[in-house]
């Protein structure tokens, strides 16, 4: 039998979905076109895209707090237009980026929010507390465009964030006190449709409307290194790295409209090394990879998701989960998150109708140690860099953890360091945070900065207070500056004052109006639950 059949410790890999009760229900997922997975997660908690007004929103539901979700629930609110992408910080749980149509790209620390434990009490006591209160950004940056599609944290360095606009990559220095992005990737025809490090970080490749695919040594200069033609298609293209080999996988469509698999050797992409075509569905392909040198398939309308493993450059088809339930979405936990007790290898969260469906990979293994030859080392939550070092032009492997007792493995990381804290400068507050909004804090004389004080943890170091001047307030100041130049000093104070005392009025108004709309969706959604509940008590 061994001359027909491939051996593989991962021909049986099976997909177990979880039950009808573990699953996170009265999820009200976004509507918007815009080609994204929908959903991200890590070990503690999932984000998902909301389906809400006033302004874009996203819901972080905790891992723990499975079954049918409140209907008026704490969402993360902050952008004046639809969320379009969130991210997960791999080196703090308690971190997150989102994209919106609104060009801005939003930081989120929620560390220190207690909003859902009010969900526990009854509706009286929930009352007496305050009610449901959504979260704010810390940060939020201006990425200079007319919408952020896609958002990705560097998988080595600490407060490097990837964020793609229209027709630009830009990675930004969380870390910085500036806003103002400090790499530019340029080149792109039209809009930018997936994007992706590899394994050290120093090469990034993307794919593009215009059916090409492009990489990136970004601190060497904003051209690509490399280009070619893709798949031939003009629908959703995607692509991963495959973990430390100098691979990556593309998912696409052909002309004529057959879903494609194509194997890419990073140093040479004149063509690929490996094409599979897949079928005919019209839904967009999601890769994702595990460490395991397999690569998962979920394709947008599908039910089954499909895997393959790679070996000497050969993908191995090795079976499907199969399911009658269709995903509009899906995300992959890191595997430093994976229950080994049960032969884990991967855990997706699948966004079906309007719920999301836990399903993990398992290996039909019986055994009471651990299985080493199917877990190698995982990437860890400490980073190799700090983003000073990664701008600078050093470059490391990411630290690994053994999945037995989580200690730390010696691998061939170049730099290994523990990166001191440095205090982000937040953006000013936008108005679309309902909630209270934090008073202005009087300019500060200046001084000689203090020296910021090393944190052992590797949490990304973001200030939570307020800045005095929203974004339209610094433009208004830079617009008029030239005018002031040439006028006295009295009339150049006198025209900022008026500047920042028009925008403060504008903020209050429009935070009002916002607290309006936030005020109406609660109270439709009570109207909502009692007529439910009227409804129920009739037919009894």
């Amino acid at each position: 039998m061994s001359r027909f059949v491939r051996p593989s410790k991962y021909r049986h890999v099976y997909g177990n979905a979880a039950k009808k009760e573990e699953w996170y229900d009265n999820i009200k997922v976004s509507n918007n076109a815009w080609d994204t997975n929908l959903i991200a997660s890590n070990g503690k908690y999932i984000s998902v895209n909301w389906n809400a007004s006033g302004g874009g929103a996203f819901a972080l539901v905790p891992t723990s707090r499975r079954g049918k979700l409140p209907d008026i629930y704490p969402l993360a609110r902050g952008h004046t237009a639809t969320v379009l992408d969130t991210a997960f910080s791999p080196f703090d749980d308690d971190v997150l980026a989102s994209a919106s149509d609104d060009g801005t790209v939003g930081i989120w620390n929620v560390a220190k929010e207690d909003v859902w434990s009010v969900l526990d009490l009854s509706e009286k006591e929930r009352d007496k507390a305050g009610g449901v209160k959504d979260i704010s950004p810390v940060s939020k940056i201006q990425a200079g465009g007319r919408k952020v599609g896609q958002v990705l944290f560097h998988p080595t360095a600490s407060n490097v964030l990837a964020a793609a606009t229209n027709d630009s990559i830009k990675l930004f220095d969380l870390a910085s006190s500036t806003q103002a992005s400090k790499i530019e990737l340029t080149g792109f025809t039209d809009s930018i449709q997936s994007l992706d490090f590899n394994w050290s970080g120093n090469t990034l490749v993307a794919t593009c409307r215009d059916r090409k695919i492009r990489t990136f040594d970004p601190r060497v200069g904003s051209k690509a290194v490399q280009e070619a033609e893709s798949h031939g298609g003009i629908k959703g293209a995607r692509v991963v790295w495959c973990g430390a080999l100098d691979r990556f996988i593309t998912t696409g469509f052909s002309k004529m409209s057959d879903r494609q698999l194509f194997l890419w050797d990073s140093g040479n992409v004149t063509k690929p090394l490996k094409t599979v075509l897949l079928d005919s569905s019209n839904g967009v392909i999601m890769p994702f990879w595990s460490d395991n040198n397999i690569c998962f398939l979920a394709g947008k309308g599908d039910g089954n998701i499909r895997y393959y493993e790679l070996e000497n450059d050969e993908l191995h088809y090795l079976t499907e989960y199969k399911s009658t339930d269709p995903q509009r979405g899906m995300s992959f936990i890191p595997r430093r998150s994976l229950n080994v007790d049960e032969n884990e290898i991967a855990r997706a969260y699948k966004v079906t109708g309007n719920a999301v469906q836990p399903i993990s990979f398992v290996v039909p293994r019986r055994a009471e140690t651990f299985q080493s030859d199917i877990f190698p080392p995982a990437p860890s939550s400490v980073p190799a860099l700090s983003s000073q070092e990664f701008f600078a032009g050093k470059t490391a492997n990411p630290n690994l953890i053994s999945l037995e007792d989580g200690s730390g493995v010696k691998g061939d990381a170049i730099v290994a360091h523990a990166p001191a804290a440095i205090p982000v400068s937040p953006a000013a507050p936008t108005p679309a945070a309902p909630g209270p909004v934090a008073p202005p804090t009087p300019a500060a004389a200046q001084a000689p900065a203090p020296a910021p004080v090393a944190i052992p943890s590797p949490a990304i170091p973001i200030k939570t207070e307020a800045s005095p001047l929203s974004p339209s307030a610094d433009l208004g100041k830079s617009r008029f500056r030239s005018r002031e130049n040439g006028a006295g000093p009295a009339q150049a104070g006198e025209r900022t004052a008026e500047l920042v005392e028009e925008n403060e009025k504008l903020r209050a108004q429009v935070q009002q109006q916002l607290t309006m709309i936030r005020e109406l969706e609660v109270e439709n959604e009570r109207l909502r639950t009692n007529q439910q509940r009227v409804r129920e008590a009739l037919l009894q």
